[in-house]
This record gives structure tokens, C-alpha cells and sequence, in this order.
């Protein structure tokens, strides 16, 4: 099939004018009155045709050799018309005319290949700044956008649309000069789909007085579909994992969350059964110090599934996004006085040392004390529950620039380095620890409410060995640390 906008844009203006300026330059060098020669009007008519090849290709090297061909016999004679007396005069004109179009073959058609190879290689630049910029993991609505503004130029157009849909979801990208606007030029549409499934369109459109798109430009913005079709294949199929990724963690941590709860508890439920079991047995007569640590127990054991139950309401407000700090000014050292002086009873065979490195004149900060007591609350009970017995505690307390410090020290076996990001998910328990080392929501309750007062909680090797949770508040309100 014969491409007609190609061979239309051979005989553009350039092929025809060239041909015409270099003959009537080599003309004027070859009029008698210049006397140069038979020698140097052909090398004249020979340049004009190499030049008119080099620049215009193949046609324009065989225009510009026809030219010279009616020319130069003309020269020739002394009244400047063309005749043929003698058999030498067509031999010489015939074999003139043969290497003057020889000339402009190969050099046209050299030329022209070295067009096409500097095209090639303008195409393969831009399919490949395509491919990088549609598999570059963007979302597909910037992906979309970027296409239509990278075929703008190369294609000479005046705008570039994109439609698809993908999922449900429609996309529309447009680059350029919206086509109302444009006005009515040569146009194109090519489909978008991959595997058979078409997602949507892409289109086209030229000046008003633009030249229809040539067959290698049509290939080319196929070869941009197909293109833009894998690439929204690529996003959808990630959407996907993504998708069943979450929906796997979902179930894991259900999972994970369900065996947990269940496990603490029975374990609560189970001692505070068996106490009252015994308390009621009677069959069994029990002394007074008995029944103390009886009901001791039950006693522990209820406040530990209360504890267990206030976890999980804590973690369902922070997950609806409704644990909002209460702030008012209080003095930290206070409320860590506090909390220690609580939770000293419940683990009286460890040692906790507290070192308040806090300035007479120390600010106030502002914060809940509700939320911040819960914080350390759940610092020390990980801490003195990871420590051996009988082991010591470090209670830190220090002022920085921007805010207060709070350092819980254990001796316990440390967090691994690989786990410290870990250790605040819901419901995690590394690997190291005991079955009843704790559900796993302290950790990530006490992060959460650092977190909403604009503060930090991390935790590093402590200097001793064991594990170092470092929480930093902010001395003003949405100050962020």
C-alpha cells in the first residue's frame, strides 16, 4: 500500500525549491561570459546535484540531475539551444544525464537514510522516555497525564486526549490546546487495550492546516497505546495485590487478634474461676491467711482482664480515629512519681530507680495527664515485665529543647534491630518472648497517644544491655518533635 502523506511530504516545497536555487547557482557559474570551462561547468552542475540530494533526498538529487541535464548541452553550443548534430553530443549528454542521476541516487538516497535512522532514533528515545515514565509505579490518572504531554512535540500536534477506564474508574488526561479550540485539523484515534480487552482511546489531533499523520507516525502512536495499555494492565494488577495484601494482613491480624485475645482471657478467667471455685467449696476449710491470697488473686486477676478489655476499647477509638488528647499543663515529673508509686506494689521483687533531671524552674507541658499516666503505665509494666527477677528499672526524665524526654531502661533481652518498628503493632510479640509476655496492644496504645500529642516513641538498646523506650512530648501544643 502506497503511504500518500509520506510520499506527499517528499514533494514538499524544499525538494522542488532546492533543486531549482542549486542548478540556477551552478548556472550562473557556468554562463560563457565567465569563460570556465567544459571542465568546471560540469564539476558546477555535478555540485549542484550533490547538494540538492544531500538536502532534499533522493527526489531532490534526481530533479536537480534532469535540470542539469537539459542545461549543459545547452551551454555547450554558442547560440544556447539545445540540438544534438552529433552522435558525441547525445553520447555525451546521455552519459552526463546517467551520472548525474547516479550522483543524486546515492547521495539522495544516502541522505535519506540517515533521515529515517535520525528518526528511528527520535522514536526509540521517545518510546523509551515513554516506558519509563508509564512503568515508573505512578498512579495511573499522573501516568496518563504525562502521556499525553510527551506525544505533543514529537507528533507535532495541537492536543493530545487520553480516556480510559480502569476498574470502574474513568480516567481523562488532556494536553495541549483543547480540540474545540483548536479547530478542525487531521485527526486520529487509536484504541487502548491490552489482551484484547479495550480499556479506552487515545486522540489525536494536528493545526487545522497540519498534514494527516504520515504511517510511521500512525505506527508510532500505536506503539504508544500498546504502551500505555501495558501499563495500566501493570497498575491494575498492582491495585489488585495490593489489594488481596491488605485483605492477608486483614485476616492475619484478625487472626492474630482473635488467638491473643482469646488467650488472655482465658487466663485471667480461668484463675478468678478456680478462686471462687475453691472459696466455695465446702468441703475444704481454708485459714484467714488462705482466703486472703484467695481473694488477693481474683482481685489481681480482674484488674488484669480489666486492663486486657480497656486495651482493646483504647485500640478500637484509635483506629475510628476518635483518642483525642485532653491537654492541660501538669509538671511530668509528677506523674511519673505517680505512676511508679502505683505499680510498685504489683512488682515488689524488681527494683525501679528513677532519675528526674529536671531544673527547679522545669515548664509545665501540655498534655493528658489520663492518656500520658496510660503511656508509662504500659512503658513500666513491658519494662518490669521483660526484666529478670529480680532485676532493676531505670526511669529517666530530662528536659531537651524542644520538650521533655522520658527513659524507660529494662534488663531484659532487648529488642532486636530488625524488630523495633515491630514492637508498636498491634498484637506483636517477638519471637524471643514467652507466650504470656502480654497481648501485644500496650506498646501500640502507647505509641499511638505519643503520636497524637505530636511526640515521638522509639525504642534502642539500653547502655547495660535490654531494651530503652524513649518517648519525647513537646513543651508547647502542635509543636511537632
Amino acid at each position: 500500500m502506497i503511504d500518500l502523506p509520506a510520499v506527499r511530504s517528499r514533494f514538499s516545497w524544499r525538494v522542488v525549491l532546492l533543486p531549482v536555487i542549486t542548478t540556477l547557482v551552478a548556472l550562473v557559474l557556468a554562463l560563457p561570459s565567465l569563460d570556465l570551462g567544459a571542465v568546471s561547468v560540469v564539476a558546477a552542475f555535478m555540485l549542484s546535484v550533490t547538494v540538492a540530494a544531500v538536502g532534499a533526498g533522493l527526489w531532490g538529487g534526481l530533479i536537480a540531475a534532469v535540470l542539469a541535464s537539459l542545461l549543459v548541452p545547452i551551454l555547450e553550443e554558442p547560440d544556447l539551444v539545445l540540438r544534438f548534430d552529433e552522435p558525441r553530443d547525445v553520447v555525451a549528454a546521455t552519459v552526463f544525464f546517467a551520472i548525474a542521476v547516479v550522483v543524486g541516487i546515492v547521495v539522495g538516497s544516502a541522505a535519506d537514510e540517515r533521515a529515517r535512522a535520525t528518526q528511528r532514533e527520535r522514536e526509540a528515545r521517545l518510546l523509551a522516555t515513554l516506558s519509563t515514565r508509564l512503568f515508573s509505579g505512578e498512579v495511573p490518572e499522573r501516568v496518563m497525564d504525562e502521556l499525553a504531554e510527551l506525544l505533543l512535540e514529537p507528533l507535532l500536534l495541537s492536543s493530545c486526549t487520553v480516556d480510559v477506564a480502569l476498574d470502574g474508574q474513568a480516567i481523562h488526561a488532556e494536553a495541549g490546546v483543547p480540540r474545540a479550540a483548536a479547530g478542525a485539523g487531521p485527526s486520529m484515534t487509536v484504541p487502548i487495550a491490552v489482551g484484547g480487552s479495550v480499556l479506552g482511546s487515545l486522540s489525536v489531533t494536528r493545526p487545522p492546516r497540519g498534514r494527516p499523520l504520515s504511517r510511521q507516525e500512525q505506527q508510532l502512536l500505536e506503539a504508544a497505546a500498546r504502551q500505555a495499555g501495558a501499563a495500566l494492565d501493570r497498575a491494575r494488577l498492582d491495585a489488585r495485590a495490593r489489594l488481596a495484601q491488605v485483605d492477608a494482613e486483614t485476616n492475619l491480624l484478625r487472626a492474630s487478634m482473635f488467638s491473643s485475645v482469646t488467650h488472655d482471657l482465658r487466663t485471667p478467667l480461668a484463675s478468678i474461676k478456680a478462686g471462687v471455685t475453691s472459696l466455695l467449696d465446702g468441703s475444704t476449710s481454708y485459714s484467714e491467711v488462705q482466703r486472703h491470697e484467695l481473694l488477693q488473686t481474683i482481685l489481681e486477676e480482674t484488674d488484669r482482664l480489666n486492663r486486657l478489655v480497656g486495651n482493646i476499647l483504647d485500640l478500637a477509638k484509635i483506629r475510628a480515629g476518635a483518642l483525642l488528647p485532653r491537654r492541660s499543663r501538669v509538671a511530668i515529673d509528677e506523674v511519673v512519681e505517680t505512676v511508679v508509686g502505683r505499680l510498685r506494689p504489683r512488682f515488689a521483687a524488681a527494683e525501679v530507680r528513677i532519675d528526674l533531671a529536671m531544673p527547679p524552674n522545669a515548664p509545665e507541658i501540655p498534655v493528658d495527664p489520663v492518656q500520658i499516666d496510660q503511656v508509662l503505665t504500659n512503658l513500666l509494666e513491658n519494662a518490669l515485665r521483660h526484666s529478670p527477677t529480680p532485676g532493676a528499672v531505670h526511669v529517666g526524665l530530662s528536659v531537651i529543647p524542644r520538650g521533655v524526654r522520658i527513659r524507660v531502661t529494662d534488663q531484659g533481652p532487648g529488642v532486636p534491630p530488625d524488630d523495633r518498628e515491630k514492637v508498636f503493632e498491634a498484637f506483636y510479640r517477638g519471637d524471643q518472648l514467652p507466650e504470656s509476655s502480654g497481648t501485644g496492644l500496650g506498646l501500640a496504645i502507647a505509641h499511638a497517644i505519643v503520636v497524637a500529642h505530636g511526640g515521638r516513641l522509639w525504642v534502642e538498646e539500653g547502655v547495660g544491655g535490654g531494651a530503652a523506650f524513649v518517648c519525647e512530648l513537646p513543651l508547647e501544643e502542635g509543636v511537632e518533635l
